[in-house]
């Protein structure tokens, strides 16, 4: 079931994104060679507490930690180590804040990287950013879950040739981390079977792809899921609120 929000709760969905997209972006900026994913997790959860958030992936079940980690072939849930970040790496930070009753969900990869020198690396997460956005942008009053999901496929897929994970998808987001509607990052059957974008639906918005095949496996500590063949993975993710006037990124 769909858990539509007020016009006061996405306000307050809102405050908490604003936290969730400051921390993430400070994070994002603190991953330098010589870094380890565990000081990053830590910081994470010293930036939610400072500006009155709780990390709200502390509150499933069985994780311990305040982001998940998805380090070159990871592609989702990665548990922070002690692994220290080198030269090329591409790492994604996946953060979720709880703010007053309510979770919001994001996510962002880069490479670590001085060099100015374009590559197919560089190119494979540009078209990550660009898939989000673009599914973001169809996330219209009246189009429907299907319509994100298909302009995501597309780009990922049939534009460059890369692989939209299909095990892995997007969500409802509000007083639970995950609620209906699923969004997929592909479109199976037809558009018109898929839930209608109503006003007061919150979602996160996901592209979850990889380099080469979209199959993945998961590892024996039974959170991390890498890339089948071992390349590399990508992940980009935004909460957005489904209003009158067009989606609203709430993770901002």
């Amino acid at each position: 079931m769909i858990k539509y929000k007020t016009k006061e709760e996405v306000k307050v969905m809102i405050e908490g994104g604003h936290i969730l997209a400051e921390v993430v972006a400070h994070v994002m900026n603190a991953i330098k060679p010589g870094v380890t994913e565990l000081e990053i997790d830590t910081l994470a959860e010293k930036l939610i507490r400072e500006r009155g958030g709780e990390p709200g992936f502390k509150r499933v079940e069985g994780y311990k930690h305040s982001i998940c980690m998805s380090t070159n072939d990871v592609v989702v849930h990665g548990i922070p180590g002690d692994y220290a970040f080198k030269e090329g790496d591409v790492v994604g930070v996946d953060c979720g804040v709880f703010y007053n009753g309510f979770h919001t969900d994001m996510a962002e990869t880069l490479r670590v990287s001085e060099s100015k020198k374009q590559d197919e690396v560089d190119k494979f997460l540009a078209v990550g950013k660009e898939a989000l956005n673009a599914g973001i942008a169809a996330a219209k009053l009246g189009n429907r879950v299907g319509h994100i999901s298909k302009t995501i496929q597309d780009i990922i897929e049939k534009k460059n040739n890369y692989s939209v994970v299909r095990s892995l998808i997007g969500h409802g987001v509000g007083q639970d981390l995950h609620e209906d509607p699923e969004v997929p990052g592909y479109l199976h059957g037809s558009i018109d079977r898929t839930p209608i974008l109503k006003e007061g639906m919150t979602i996160a918005v996901e592209v979850i792809y990889n380099m080469g095949s979209g199959e993945v496996a998961l590892d024996s500590d039974g959170w991390t899921i890498r890339s089948e063949d071992g390349k590399l993975a990508g992940l980009f993710e935004r909460t957005i609120a489904i209003t009158q006037s067009g989606p609203v990124i709430i993770t901002a």
